[in-house]
């Protein structure tokens, strides 16, 4: 089954996909979603398969772990 989240960030290129690439996926990515609720999103990808319960407990255990330090990176930048 096809990672929905890695596909809207560029699939699985080598390293000719660089982080360059993977920024400008990822921008798209906000701009085409921009406004959506993320909750109805994620149900929506849950419904149709392209994830499943299992994929979707993993990006919350990542999520959970970038968490601080990102949080950390935005004091530092001002953001609150």
């Amino acid at each position: 089954m096809a990672n929905p989240f890695r596909e809207a960030m560029g699939g699985a290129q080598g390293p000719q996909g660089g982080p360059i690439n993977r920024m400008q996926a990822f921008q798209q990515f906000m701009q085409q979603n921009q406004g959506k609720n993320s909750n109805e999103m994620i149900q929506e990808l849950l419904t149709s398969g392209k994830l499943n319960q299992q994929q979707l407990n993993q990006f919350q255990k990542m999520a959970k772990q970038v968490e601080g330090p990102l949080s950390a990176l935005k004091g530092m930048f001002g953001f609150k």
